[in-house]
């Protein structure tokens, strides 16, 4: 058989689907717990010894994202707050990052203690469009080279300076990887030079130093953040589907909502951002989770209303159990309806910041009123009956009171086989495959 095995190392468990590359379909699949305490490879082996069991397929590629050891942190550090920052950003969330800081202007002392004290794996140094602007984004540089910065540096700005910036960063010691501008001129946002570079540098630096793994195998086989696979296989779902769509991936610490809307005369129009449209997008929520971030999803849900007082008290409490054993697993009907409903409530909360654009700093929010699909993804959704998974994007399509227009017409469908980080790492090599294994998800 021609098939590959696409494994996504996450920071509980690590799944396997194993797929026909001729015609994309999915072939089998297997889920160990990862094995973030000894080795990561210990579960990633026992998951792909699961998934290939029963068939002898010679030397099979393995295709391997990773999440664990809390993914790719990323600090942003443009010219000003609401422009090349804000684009950073953007660009950030779109590679598979977990943005920790956002900063504009001249780095000063403090502003490069906070830097520090976020602890990123890389930043991200950007500002000024091609032409413009070149004094802060040489500043910001030049302090980064005095300070003897040592995190990887991607460099996205002025182009007229970035190499002479290259330069002056790589003669002090600091591992930097030059980009494209992510804002060559007001209202363009250009994001797949420094998402790229992003992904070469968590590649090259992120993963084998998070002390996952003793040898350098596991370096060897990780192609991507998890994030930024599961992106990229949402945006070949939106091919498939012609049409505006919306995925939310409710996790144990996090509930990632990726976005794909098609441009229309807003890209263009007065009311254009100047910061730029990201029309295929991300927002993360690390408040908000099943099983750590699971008293964030209560505190959430109680601020927006979404639950009566009485209810977060008792909720509160079946919180606090799961968030103490990220391991919990329900052992009775009633537990795995509770587990659905911590999961409805950090579904609506995340769409709803999405829509808004909170994290994003879009001034208008997401319009989603022509989304056409809704895809739930994540492991308390894939294990979940069939009506308490249709209970949680019942949730989100039924939510009247965000501020936000709904969907008109979106039809809900749960990602049970885990397909999209898979479709996503297949894509760029392996398109049809990837087109053949989302064909299946639409049914």
């Amino acid at each position: 058989m021609n098939v590959a095995v696409c494994a996504d190392v996450g920071s509980t468990y690590t799944k396997v689907a194993v797929v026909d590359l001729d015609g994309g379909g999915l072939v089998s699949a297997a889920a160990a717990p990862t094995t973030v305490g000894s080795d990561v490879l210990h579960g990633l082996d026992a998951a792909v010894g699961a998934a290939t069991a029963g068939f002898t397929s010679g030397e099979v590629p393995w295709l391997v994202c990773s999440s664990a050891g809390g993914g790719l942190r990323l600090a942003v550090i443009g010219y000003e707050p609401l422009v090349t920052a804000q684009a950073g950003r953007r660009v950030g969330l779109s590679a598979g990052a977990d943005v920790v800081h956002v900063a504009a202007g001249r780095l000063g002392r403090a502003e490069l203690a906070a830097l520090r004290a976020a602890r990123p794996d890389v930043v991200l140094l950007v500002g000024g469009t091609d032409g413009g602007d070149a004094e802060t984004l040489t500043h910001n540089a030049t302090r980064l080279a005095r300070a003897r910065w040592r995190v990887p540096v991607v460099l996205a700005g002025n182009g007229d300076v970035r190499d002479d910036l290259r330069g002056l960063l790589a003669g002090a010691g600091v591992p930097v990887t030059v980009a494209d501008n992510v804002l060559p001129r007001i209202g363009v946002l250009a994001p797949v030079s420094a998402r790229s570079a992003i992904r070469q540098v968590f590649l090259r630096h992120v993963i084998g130093g998070k002390g996952l793994s003793r040898g350098g195998r596991f370096t060897r086989l990780v192609r991507a953040a998890t994030p930024d696979a599961v992106l990229s296989g949402v945006e070949v779902l939106a091919d498939v589907a012609g049409g505006d769509l919306v995925v939310v991936d409710v996790g144990g610490a996090t509930t990632d909502v990726y976005s794909v809307l098609t441009p229309d005369e807003r890209a263009g129009g007065p009311g254009r951002e100047v910061a730029g449209e990201l029309w295929r997008a991300r927002t993360v929520e690390g408040d908000l989770g099943v099983r750590w971030s699971a008293p964030g999803v209560v505190r959430a849900a109680v601020e927006e209303r979404l639950v009566a007082v009485t209810e977060a008290d008792g909720l509160a409490g079946e919180a606090a159990v799961r968030a103490a054993d990220p391991g919990f697993l329900p052992a009775d009907a009633a537990g795995r309806v509770v587990d659905a409903r911590i999961a409805a409530l950090a579904a609506t909360v995340a769409l709803r910041r999405h829509a808004r654009g909170v994290g994003t700093g879009e001034r208008a929010g997401r319009d989603l009123r022509d989304v056409r699909l809704l895809v739930g993804s994540g492991g308390v959704l894939r294990h979940a009956s069939d009506n308490d998974a249709a209970g949680v994007l019942d949730a989100v399509l039924t939510d009247h009171a965000g501020g936000w227009a709904l969907p008109r017409a979106a039809r809900p469908v749960v990602d049970t086989d885990y397909v999209l980080a898979a479709a996503g790492m297949l894509a760029e090599e392996h398109q049809v495959a990837a087109r053949g294994l989302l064909g299946s998800l639409l049914g």
